[in-house]
C-alpha cells in the first residue's frame, strides 16, 4: 500500500480549468482523459454552477472519477442560480476575470497541502485561453501554464489580430449603419494565413459601434496574456489549418495542434473513464434509436449548439424550411433556444412532419454525427461541432451566430468547400432549397466527397503513435508539461 501511495505522489499533476460553457468543457475533459492515460494525476476544475448542472444531467455519482482523476470547483462570482441555461457571456467573462483568481489560488494551496498526502503537488496548469487569470497562479508557483484555446486556429488568429483591427480603425464601427451598409464586406489582405477574409468573417465581437465594448477589451486582454503562456494547444490538425498555424507560431509561444480530440480520446483504454461525460443537458437516447430506422445519408441533423438563441420568428422560418424540404430531420431544440420565451412550434408543422422528423432537447452529438443515417448537418459552426462533422465526413449548412463562428463558416465554405452558408436573416425558402441541395443536389454530392477527404486526413492525424496530432500531444507533454 505504501508503494502504491508513493507511485501516486510521483505522478505529474495537471490542473485543468475550462471556461464555464459546454463547448469549452467538452474538449477540455477529452484532453484531461488523454493526459490521465499518459500518467498524469488530474484535477478538473468546474465552476460550482456547472458542477451542479453536470450532476443533474448525468447523475449524482457521475463525477466521482478515480483517485487520480478528481473534480473540484470554484465559484464564478455570480448570484446563485439553479437554472439549466448557459450563462450570459459578457457578465460571466467580467465575473471570471475579477473574482476567480483568489478562489483558484486557494484551491491550488489546498491541493499542495501536505494534509492531502495522496495527491501529488501541482506540476502544471492547463486552462482555457479565456481563463487567463490562471497565469498569475502558475507564475507564483513557478510551473508551466498551457492555454487551451478551444477555437479553431483561424478563429484564434482572428482574435490575435483584434488589436490590429482596433489600431487600423476597423473597429469599433463608426455607427450602427455600418452593420448593414456593406462595410463588413470589405476584404483584408494583411492577415497572413487568411487571405481575402472579409470583416464580416472575423470573430463577431468586432461588430460594435461602442468604443467601450467589453468583449473587445476582454479579448485583447486574453490574447495578450496568451503571449506569456508556456505553450498554446488547439483542437485542430496540421493538414487542416497549416497556413493559419504557421501564422500563429509567429505570434505566440509554441503552438501544438492536438486534434481532433474526439478521435484521439478513442485511444484512451480506461473503462473507468468511459462514462465520465460532459453534457450539461440530459441526452435523449431515443435519437439514436430513431436514426436506426432510417436509410443511410437520408437525415439532416439540426443543432445550433449550447449558446445560440434565436427569435420566435427565426425558429418558425427554420421549421417551415425543414418541413417544405420534405427531407427527414433530427432537430435539437434546447429549452432556452428562444430568447426570453418558450420554444413552441405550430401544430401544423408537427402534423406535417410527424412521419419524417424528430425533435429533442439534447443528444449525444458525436454518436449522432457518426450514425450512417446522417447525410448533412445544419450547424452554428461552433468549432467542436465543425470538427466533429469533418471527422465523421458530414457536409454542413452553416448558420454562424457569434464569436468565431463566422470565421469557421468562412473557412468551411471558402477554403475547404464543405459547407454552404444560410443568410443570417433566415427565410424558409432559402432553408428549404439549401437543405435539398445539401442532401440530394450536385453541390451537396461534391461537398460530401470533399468532407470524406478531410475525414481521412483527420483520422491520419489521430493515428496512434504516428499521427501528427498524436505525436504533438507527446511533444507537448515532454517539452512543456514535464520540463518543470
Amino acid at each position: 500500500m505504501a508503494s502504491k501511495c508513493a507511485d501516486q505522489l510521483d505522478k505529474p499533476h495537471a490542473v485543468c480549468t475550462p471556461c464555464p460553457a459546454q463547448g469549452h468543457i467538452t474538449p477540455m475533459l477529452k484532453l484531461a482523459k488523454i493526459l490521465h492515460y499518459r500518467g498524469f494525476h488530474i484535477t478538473f476544475v468546474n465552476t460550482e454552477y456547472n458542477h451542479r448542472r453536470l450532476l443533474k444531467s448525468r447523475g449524482p455519482n457521475s463525477l466521482k472519477g478515480l483517485p487520480s482523476f478528481r473534480f473540484e470547483t470554484i465559484p464564478d462570482g455570480l448570484p446563485p442560480c439553479d437554472g439549466e441555461v448557459t450563462q450570459d457571456i459578457v457578465i460571466t467573462s467580467k465575473s471570471l476575470t475579477t473574482t476567480c483568481l483568489g478562489p483558484f489560488k486557494e484551491l491550488l494551496a489546498k491541493l499542495n497541502s501536505t494534509s492531502l498526502s495522496n495527491v501529488p503537488p501541482v506540476s502544471c496548469i492547463i486552462s482555457d485561453g479565456c481563463m487567463s487569470f490562471t497565469l498569475s497562479a502558475a507564475q507564483d508557483l513557478g510551473i508551466p501554464q498551457v492555454f487551451f484555446w478551444t477555437t479553431s486556429a483561424c478563429g484564434l488568429l482572428g482574435y490575435m489580430h483584434y488589436r490590429n483591427l482596433f489600431e487600423r480603425g476597423c473597429t469599433p464601427l463608426k455607427d450602427e449603419s455600418y452593420l448593414t451598409n456593406g462595410y463588413l464586406e470589405k476584404t483584408l489582405d494583411w492577415i497572413p494565413g487568411m487571405k481575402d477574409i472579409r470583416l464580416r468573417d472575423l470573430p463577431a465581437f468586432i461588430r460594435t459601434a461602442n468604443p467601450d465594448d467589453y468583449m473587445i477589451k476582454y479579448l485583447l486582454q486574453e490574447t495578450e496574456r496568451s503571449r506569456n503562456a508556456t505553450a498554446i494547444v488547439i483542437n485542430t490538425f496540421e493538414t487542416l489549418e497549416k497556413e493559419v498555424l504557421e501564422s500563429l507560431q509567429e505570434l505566440l509561444p509554441p503552438v501544438y495542434a492536438i486534434g481532433p480530440l474526439h478521435l484521439l480520446v478513442k485511444h484512451v483504454d480506461d473503462e473507468n473513464l468511459e462514462d465520465l461525460g460532459s453534457n450539461l443537458w440530459k441526452e435523449n437516447p431515443k435519437c439514436l434509436e430513431w436514426l436506426d430506422s432510417k436509410k443511410p445519408n437520408s437525415v439532416v441533423y439540426v443543432n445550433v449548439g449550447s449558446i445560440v438563441v434565436m427569435t420566435k420568428s427565426q425558429l418558425i422560418e427554420f421549421a417551415w424550411g425543414l418541413a417544405n424540404s420534405k427531407v427527414e430531420f433530427l432537430w435539437i431544440i434546447r429549452p432556452d433556444i428562444v430568447s426570453g420565451e418558450q420554444a413552441v412550434l405550430p401544430s401544423k408543422f408537427s402534423e406535417e412532419t410527424k412521419e419524417r422528423g424528430m425533435l429533442s432537447s439534447w443528444c449525444a452529438q458525436e454518436k449522432v454525427l457518426n450514425h450512417p443515417a446522417i447525410g448533412g448537418f445544419l450547424t452554428h459552426n461552433g468549432w467542436n461541432s465543425t470538427l466533429e462533422s469533418i471527422g465523421n465526413g458530414v457536409p454542413m449548412l452553416c448558420w454562424p451566430f457569434l464569436a468565431e463562428q463566422p470565421t469557421n463558416c468562412w473557412f468551411c465554405c471558402t477554403k475547404l468547400g464543405i459547407g454552404m452558408e444560410i443568410d443570417n436573416n433566415i427565410k424558409r425558402d432559402e432553408v428549404e432549397s439549401l437543405v435539398r441541395e445539401l442532401m440530394t443536389g450536385e453541390k451537396g454530392k461534391e461537398m460530401k466527397k470533399k468532407t470524406l477527404k478531410w475525414k481521412n486526413f483527420a483520422e491520419e492525424a489521430a493515428k496512434k503513435s504516428i499521427g501528427s496530432s498524436y505525436m504533438n500531444i507527446d511533444k507537448m507533454i515532454n517539452e512543456i508539461l514535464l520540463k518543470h
